[in-house]
């Protein structure tokens, strides 16, 4: 598993002025690669000093090794009380909303367009607030993150970019990330 990690650690291309602090975290974390995202109008999230429309997810709470971005986390893999980080993981299997069952999940690619539900967010390192209440047996989280900002770049990306999302089909705005 860190081998992966590793592996997908190196195949991370991103520009000198993004400065990415590259780690692996072993604490709880929300893994929102399967899920939607629902816009909120009126409401901004600024990430590497850009500003784009708020988008919240609600992801599964895991445990296990995950890979993050420390320099939008304040240097650190441990998030305040009651909440946790939005990290990537090499999970194949775990709980998929709507029903939070655990599901082996399939990465796909898709389009992005200008349509409602067409375009996408990038929930990697954002901050995440753990629900009370489990479902299914599923700890879940609120991840608050940028809509339609690439993973690569921290810039807007336009409709018609290819993204990759382990997302079901018709989940609206789903968590991914553009093709750099």
């Amino acid at each position: 598993m860190k081998k992966t990690l590793l592996v997908l650690a190196l195949l991370v291309v991103t520009p000198a002025d993004a400065s990415p602090s590259l780690a692996i975290c072993h604490t709880p974390y929300a893994l929102c690669a399967s899920s939607a995202t629902v816009a909120v109008p009126g409401k901004t999230v600024k990430v590497n000093g850009n500003t784009f429309p708020m988008g919240i997810s609600v992801c599964p709470v895991l445990k296990g090794a995950s890979i993050a971005d420390l320099s939008l986390m304040n240097g650190s893999c441990k998030a305040p009380k009651g909440k946790v980080w939005s990290l990537f993981s090499n999970a194949t299997t775990y709980p998929v909303a709507p029903t939070w069952a655990p599901t082996a999940v399939v990465v796909r690619t898709f389009t992005s367009t200008s349509k409602p539900g067409g375009g996408f967010s990038n929930m990697w390192s954002m901050p995440c607030t753990v629900r009370r209440k489990p479902v299914n047996g599923a700890t879940l989280a609120d991840c608050v993150g940028p809509m339609n900002e690439s993973p690569w770049t921290s810039t807007t990306v336009p409709p018609g970019a290819k993204i990759g999302t382990a997302a079901p089909e018709g989940f609206p705005n789903p968590v991914g990330g553009n093709f750099p």
